[in-house]
């Protein structure tokens, strides 16, 4: 039975899902949620998680939300990068809800989504300050290391890289941390790599 991933190709959160699903090679389909219109605040969708968030993950009778549970089950499953100390891999996976994509994903929507006159200013430039902090956290500990939380990749890399690969700006730019740009490297390098536009169905050129 095929899964279903509910999603849409600029949510990070989302790509964490697909990415460890399409790396694992777990079989799984997406279904688009026009989130821009609305559509996750719907009744329809609210039925399928009272969040109203994505990912949204379906299959036979299993519903599960939130990334880091997706990623958790679909390791769990196929025996695929959760790594040889499960706590630290969910060390680093927390680290990244809290600390990286919780804010990264705030940031890049107030920069890139809300019309230009209504871009909080002051908030963005604090949760960039947050960022920064947080971007020398992790490229200070990849200096001695390839990947975050084992020898070889884990869902804690899939989670972390989240937001990184968007073009849109926000505040970060892989040249001014060399640990983290070698390490995108490494993961965009895994078998069966794909950029989140192009793993998900939406992109901003659909609304342009």
């Amino acid at each position: 039975m095929t899964a279903q991933l509910w999603c849409f190709g600029e949510s990070g959160n989302a790509y964490k899902a697909a990415l460890t699903m399409e790396l694992a090679g777990y079989d799984w389909s997406p279904v688009y949620v026009d989130f821009f219109n609305g559509e996750a605040r719907s009744p329809g969708f609210r039925e399928i998680n009272e969040m109203g968030e994505v990912p949204v993950f379906r299959k036979g009778e299993l519903t599960l939300t939130q990334s880091a549970v997706i990623q958790l089950h679909i390791a769990e499953r196929t025996g695929k990068f959760l790594g040889s100390d499960r706590n630290e891999t969910l060390r680093w996976l927390m680290f990244d809800n809290h600390k990286l994509s919780g804010q990264a994903g705030a940031t890049r929507f107030l920069m890139n989504f809300l019309p230009e006159e209504k871009r909080p200013q002051e908030a963005i430039a604090f949760l960039q300050g947050r960022l920064k902090a947080t971007y020398k956290v992790l490229d200070d500990h990849l200096a001695g290391r390839d990947w975050v939380a084992d020898s070889s990749p884990t869902i804690a890399d899939f989670a972390c890289c989240g937001y990184l690969f968007y073009p849109e700006p926000f505040g970060f730019d892989r040249k001014d941390w060399p640990h983290i740009d070698r390490w995108l490297d490494a993961i965009s390098a895994l078998p069966g790599w794909k950029h989140p536009y192009d793993l998900m169905p939406g992109n901003p050129s659909d609304r342009a």
